[in-house]
């Protein structure tokens, strides 16, 4: 007969099977998923958004110069993130009172009606604005409610016009641009600057003094980067063309050139008085043995060798061996 359990054994075992049962969930590492929305599809690919971090990167790394030249002071300067959203994300992410800065695409001597946006943190910039003045740049007294005066605002003209003019020389490796400073919106939020809809591309660098630190957003809007990309695509595709391999034409235009052959039996020195006393029936020695191989020349090169014979009554030279001559060396290839 079987043994029955006792209620406390039962929940001994009950006890144990969910004890193990959260051990087990708490050892599984938690996977990580990002919701994607399909009523708004990604519309950049991850290379294209690679290419976009990897040419910001540039540009921070000539920023970080810049600033240190215009504050004397040290700045570190790095990428944070390269997002792909819509424009009412990144509009309704602005602060009342922020200031922004719009700058123009120009691309083949063409400007392109949608601007670029940039957005400095009030902290970094008046941070900025006071090593300008001599200060040390000190904001932690700085009131996050803080409006900028007419001083401010036209030091924050001057160093983000400088910011914007570094900008093309980040991609020089793709293509060739500018970027034109447009103005300063003082209150960005009543003015529209982008469809809300539009999909935006959110570059958010990060700016780090030894005593205060912010971020500089750049948002490149659609319209932009489809010229770019569009531009970047027919480059490479020329680029392309010219290096597709010709060879098949080239040999086509050149398999009707005529290009001597000489066959050279051997060599010997022989002198001119020597030469002037020859007759019918004379002998110069060679050197070479009787079935010793041919050199057969194409223009001034040694091509093949090859045999004496005859062909039809007629001497002829059949080709032996492949004659080639790489690095300053002879090699005989066999056919």
């Amino acid at each position: 007969m079987a043994e029955v359990l006792s209620q406390s054994q039962i929940d001994a075992l009950i006890n144990a099977a969910f004890s193990g049962e959260s051990e087990a969930a708490e050892e599984k590492p938690k996977e990580k998923y990002i919701r994607y929305d399909f009523r708004s599809p990604r519309k950049y690919t991850k290379e294209r958004l690679k290419m976009l971090n990897s040419v910001f990167e540039n540009y921070s790394k000539v920023l970080t110069t810049r600033i240190n030249a215009l504050v004397h002071a040290t700045c570190e300067v790095e990428v944070d993130t390269v997002d792909e959203q819509r424009y009412y994300e990144f509009s309704n992410a602005l602060l009342e009172g922020e200031v922004v800065s719009l700058a123009y695409l120009i691309l083949n001597e063409e400007r392109e009606e949608s601007p670029m946006i940039v957005c400095a943190s009030p902290s970094i910039m008046i941070s900025m604005f006071d090593r300008l003045c001599g200060g040390t740049g000190d904001v932690s007294d700085l009131p996050s409610d803080y409006a900028y005066t007419d001083v401010d605002l036209s030091l924050y003209q001057h160093l983000i016009s400088e910011f914007i003019s570094l900008m093309p020389g980040s991609w020089e490796n793709y293509l060739h641009l500018d970027f034109q400073f447009g103005r300063v919106e003082t209150n960005p939020t009543l003015v529209q600057l982008i469809g809300l809809e539009e999909t935006v591309v959110v570059v958010s660098i990060n700016l780090s003094f030894s005593n205060c630190s912010g971020r500089i957003d750049i948002c490149l809007p659609d319209d932009v980067l489809s010229r770019i990309f569009a531009d970047i695509t027919r480059q490479n595709a020329a680029l392309r063309r010219q290096l597709e391999d010709h060879s098949d034409e080239i040999y086509y235009h050149l398999s009707d050139s005529e290009l001597p052959i000489t066959a050279e039996l051997g060599r010997a020195v022989v002198r001119l008085r020597d030469i002037y006393n020859l007759n019918v029936g004379d002998v110069i020695d060679l050197n070479m043995k009787k079935d010793s191989p041919v050199s057969l020349r194409i223009g001034d090169r040694q091509w093949f060798t090859g045999l004496m014979g005859v062909d039809d009554k007629r001497v002829a030279v059949k080709i032996q061996d492949v004659y080639h001559i790489e690095g300053g060396r002879k090699q005989e290839d066999e056919q």
